[in-house]
């Protein structure tokens, strides 16, 4: 799949670049996360078990996808954005609840009606290759967050090919996601980091 049809898929994520970043938040990190980690924990599970079964079945049975449920997903996957940028060190802000801030996540709704009512049973397993490509990605992109860190300690700037490295896995992550979980779409996902 190309670039140009990449960029159109309906999951899309953004990163800002920043110009500086604290070498002390830089370097402390993952104690500073601490707390928004327990937060997301608690709703990844509340999200995850009340959701995304539902929506299924609705689907399913009735061809309907409320938009509370998707609007809800929607602002989970936007604050777990925010997160994962943080963590990443693409950003110095902590993650809001609420506002955008650096991270830009678009999820497009779906009309309900269009999408195949017995897809969502077996998206999960069709994403398998998806699953593997991205088991290697994280892990490449775990090395790099790495390389980054010392850099930002370092220097005070995330080194840009590996900022945009780890924006366009967590990019491919997004449209996995949106395929097999979210059911926002039933276009397969690029195998593609580009916007």
């Amino acid at each position: 799949m190309s670039a140009l049809q990449a960029s159109d898929y309906p999951a899309r994520l953004e990163v800002d670049y920043p110009d500086s970043l604290d070498r002390l938040s830089t370097l402390l990190r993952l104690i500073f996360a601490i707390p928004i980690l327990l937060l997301v924990s608690l709703m990844g599970y509340v999200g995850n078990n009340v959701i995304v079964l539902p929506t299924l079945v609705m689907i399913l049975v009735r061809r309907k996808y409320p938009r509370w449920w998707f609007d809800f997903n929607l602002e989970y996957s936007r604050f777990s954005g925010r997160i994962n940028a943080y963590l990443a060190l693409l950003t110095d802000r902590y993650p809001s609840t609420d506002e955008e801030q650096s991270v830009h996540i678009e999820i497009d709704y779906p009309n309900a009606a269009q999408l195949n009512r017995f897809l969502p049973l077996v998206k999960w397993l069709l994403a398998l290759p998806h699953y593997i490509v991205l088991a290697v990605l994280v892990i490449l992109s775990t090395i790099a967050e790495i390389i980054a860190w010392v850099a930002i300690v370092a220097t005070g700037a995330y080194p840009r090919p590996l900022f945009n490295f780890v924006v366009g896995v967590q990019r491919y992550s997004l449209r996995v996601s949106a395929y097999a979980f979210l059911m926002a779409t039933d276009r397969y996902p690029p195998f593609s980091l580009s916007p």
